[in-house]
């Protein structure tokens, strides 16, 4: 039998993407062809239905190209396609297991293409992915489902935060966690939780809440997921918020190579494209910065949870977690304490078996216990674990890296309560400071540097230096009582800009030769802003008297000669002036008098913050001892880690051969790739794109182009040669022919 021929429009017709196209060109025209097709769906998947397992590839192709068809045209046709959504999810839910891969692909990429086109919203498409993603065994199934939730839950929240999809998924995942503790399942809620995260979509406290929830569980894996959500999840948005940010683009190089290529299609797309890169930079430039919490500070009712941490994964004998699981809970518990200041009494004692020498990860466990101590725990606690690492540490037979951690670990503890340590101790640590090994010195020199600042009482005389003795005798040094805060009044770094003040009045009364304590007024036109001698003031005809006018009152009789006496009898007994009266009149003279009688101009506080900087950059070269307040603060917010107790065994180690050659290899090309340095500029010239040289060009040149040029520079005379090298040398200053260098 002949096979028959097909004519060209039938052809047209029988190809699903070619009915698409005319489809979406023109709905009314094609309705019937699409009924028709919508109709060969119905069909095809009620067979599918009846069996899945055994549809054969020819069956799974053509319900394939059916449903895409359908899902790419729904929204046109929405009467006839009213169930098909419904028809979608039956087919998913009930037989994901069952499906062809790429029959399964398609279902799930036409329910997101239906809420991409409206037809559906977020909420119907993530409730009906959500509970397969949790339940299938498919691995490809499942990243192909995370991958489509995370993206519809950005999308939904590109243009503004959608306040009430964002509480529906987020109450889903808060009771896939609580739901049953022992489950692996609410691994994926840590893991959605933690990229919208990342990528700054979800940033509120609810978000904290389901982690919170995550790190309570009973599985070690949803517990991991969770703790490791607290302790890395805002570096990650750092990380990915400076990744995000775009290179810097230089409008000049973008203009000049515009004009000095030939003018194209291509090169007049390119340079559109980069202007609207530079405009989208200048609007992030001048955006308001989002106000972006940590997950630590959002937390709520941290001493509870904190509390419930402890006790059941770390002083619950039954917790069977390994030990590197136990580090991280443990880290996370004393974070919480030493941010928070929170008070767990119980968490001291249980370090005291760990903090030994021969434990497993003992630096973790001893800046772990620097992180969860602060100004507001009792030195009782902490004083028997500083006892412990000093004689389990600290000796003559110990090890230089055993001694240094230990010696270090000991002043981040007393960095935050300087109240742990005895005086006998203290001069016992800091005579190491004579040891052999330097990261025993330098780890010694350390802790009697925090002490000269913190409590230099403690020190002997010959170990506090001179600004600490002389601390001690003005009284400007005070040593802090437990609990007491030293808190800072008036406007920080005042005192800067009135002693600026003060010498640039005495530069000028220099200049013009007067005495400094000689011009009273200057003085107050200086300080006051004005001369109050140009200020006239109004007289009384009924009294000739220039002074103020004491106006009589019936309440100031009796008290006038009361004061006059007080003020005689304070002056004869100063002692009779209570503690309470001596220290306020102390406050009260330490308050700068420029903050009190000056209005501080904007030209002030710019000087003003300029001169902050500079004296923060003294302290940071050395130069100003460092503020108490500080010493204490530090690591509040990045916390301590292994490597800090480590760094002075680190520093003061000789490194081995091997560690030095590797040292001197690196950042040079191997053996066998060896250059020379002008081939090295080459190719580095080239991976950034740049040309080459005039020179370089010319060696490329064919000899017939060139060898015109070389005949005429023979037959040029000296007096010719002279005066093309001076051309020569004068383009060059000015920077060439296109005068490049003006």
């Amino acid at each position: 039998m002949p096979k028959r021929k097909v004519a060209a429009l039938e052809k047209v017709d029988a190809d699903l993407v070619s009915l698409q196209y005319k489809i979406r060109r023109d709905p009314k025209s094609y309705a019937q062809e699409f009924y028709d097709q919508w109709l060969a769906y119905d069909a095809q998947r009620q067979i599918f239905i009846s069996s899945p397992s055994s549809a054969s590839s020819e069956d799974n192709k053509k319900f394939h190209d059916l449903v895409d068809l359908i899902a790419h045209c729904a929204d046109l046709y929405p009467d006839v396609t009213a169930p098909y959504y419904d028809q979608l999810k039956d087919l998913l839910t009930q037989h994901h297991a069952v499906l062809n891969p790429d029959l399964r692909e398609k279902v799930v990429g036409s329910l997101s293409l239906l809420r991409r086109k409206d037809v559906i919203d977020s909420t119907s498409l993530l409730t009906t992915l959500f509970p397969i993603l949790i339940s299938t065994p498919s691995k490809s199934l499942r990243s192909l489902l995370y991958t489509k939730i995370i993206s519809d839950l950005r999308e939904s929240n590109s243009k503004a935060t959608n306040h009430k999809l964002n509480r529906t998924i987020q109450t889903v995942l808060h009771n896939l966690v609580t739901s049953d503790r022992t489950s692996t399942k609410g691994m994926w809620a840590c893991r959605i939780t933690r990229e919208l995260w990342r990528r700054q979509i979800w940033t509120d406290a609810r978000p904290c809440d389901v982690m919170k929830e995550a790190c309570l569980s009973d599985n070690e894996k949803v517990v991991v997921g969770g703790v490791r959500f607290f302790l890395g999840g805002d570096k990650e948005r750092e990380e990915m918020e400076d990744d995000s940010s775009d290179e810097e683009i230089d409008v000049k190089k973008v203009k000049h190579q515009g004009t000095i290529n030939k003018k194209t299609k291509k090169r007049q797309r390119v340079m559109e494209k980069a202007m609207e890169k530079i405009k989208k930079q200048e609007r992030k430039k001048h955006a308001p910065h989002p106000l972006n919490f940590s997950a630590l500070h959002l937390i709520h009712d941290p001493q509870g949870f904190a509390e419930q941490l402890f006790q059941k994964h770390l002083q619950n004998t039954k917790c069977k977690f390994s030990l590197d699981n136990k580090l991280l809970v443990l880290q996370l518990v004393t974070r919480l304490v030493g941010l928070h200041k929170l008070t767990i009494i119980s968490l001291y004692p249980w370090f005291t078996k760990y903090l030994s020498p021969k434990q497993p990860s003992v630096t973790s466990f001893l800046a772990s216990l620097a992180q969860a101590t602060h100004n507001h725990v009792p030195p009782d606690a902490v004083e028997p674990l500083v006892i412990k690492i000093a004689n389990e540490f600290v000796s003559e037979a110990s090890a230089a890296e055993v001694a240094s951690a230990g010696i270090n670990s000991i002043r981040e503890v007393a960095l935050r309560q300087p109240l742990c340590m005895s005086e006998t101790l203290l001069q016992d640590l800091v005579m190491y400071q004579k040891s052999k090994d330097k990261g025993v010195v330098m780890a010694a020199k350390g802790l009697q540097s925090l002490y000269r600042e913190v409590y230099p009482e403690l020190l002997q005389k010959k170990f506090r230096g001179k600004e600490a003795t002389m601390g001690l005798k003005s009284g400007e040094v005070k040593r802090l009582k437990f609990g007491e805060e030293q808190v800072e009044s008036g406007i920080e770094g005042i005192e800067l800009l009135e002693k600026y003040k003060e010498e640039q009045r005495l530069k000028k009364l220099a200049e013009k030769g007067e005495d400094a304590d000689g011009d009273a007024k200057m003085e107050d036109e200086d300080e006051d802003g004005f001369n109050s001698d140009e200020w006239e003031v109004a007289s009384n005809d009924s009294d000739s008297s220039t002074g103020w006018i004491n106006v009589e009152h019936s309440d100031d009789e009796d008290e006038g000669p009361a004061a006059k006496k007080q003020r005689r009898d304070s002056s004869v007994a100063p002692d009779l002036i209570s503690d309470e009266a001596m220290a306020a009149a102390a406050e009260a003279n330490r308050i700068s008098k420029l903050a009190m009688t000056t209005i501080l101009t904007p030209a002030d506080l710019a000087k003003l913050a300029e001169l902050r900087r500079e004296a923060q950059l003294e302290k940071m070269t050395g130069n100003v001892s460092k503020r108490r307040q500080e010493l204490i603060n530090k690591h509040i917010e990045d916390g301590v880690t292994a490597d800090d107790i480590e760094l002075p065994a680190q520093i003061g180690k000789k490194s081995t051969k091997e560690e030095r050659v590797a040292m001197a290899k690196d950042g040079k090309p191997a053996r066998e790739e060896h250059k020379s340095t002008q081939a090295i500029r080459k190719s580095k010239k080239e991976a950034e794109g740049k040309s080459s040289t005039n020179k370089e060009k010319a060696r490329k040149k064919n000899f017939l182009m060139t060898v015109g040029k070389a005949k005429a520079k023979h037959k040029r005379s000296l007096v010719d040669t002279k005066k093309r090298l001076t051309a020569h040398i004068a383009r060059s200053k000015s920077g060439g022919r296109r005068r490049n260098g003006m």
